[in-house]
């Protein structure tokens, strides 16, 4: 049975949080960072965060 693609959630900041959405079935709170990039994946449950086109857009003025 093949493993679905993790979660791509767009943000709109460069440090975001993840708990894994999932109560008691999440995973301990972590910050993560893009710094320079545009994507940062989540260590524990995978998800993807994507900066959107606007904020980058906005980083860039």
């Amino acid at each position: 049975m093949p493993t679905p693609a993790p979660e791509t959630i767009i943000v709109e900041k460069r440090r975001i949080a993840c708990d894994g959405e999932g109560g008691g079935l999440g995973h301990p709170r972590v910050f993560l960072e893009m710094g320079e990039g545009r994507e940062v994946e989540c260590p524990y449950c995978d998800r993807k965060f994507v900066l959107s086109r606007t904020a980058a857009e906005a980083d860039n003025h």
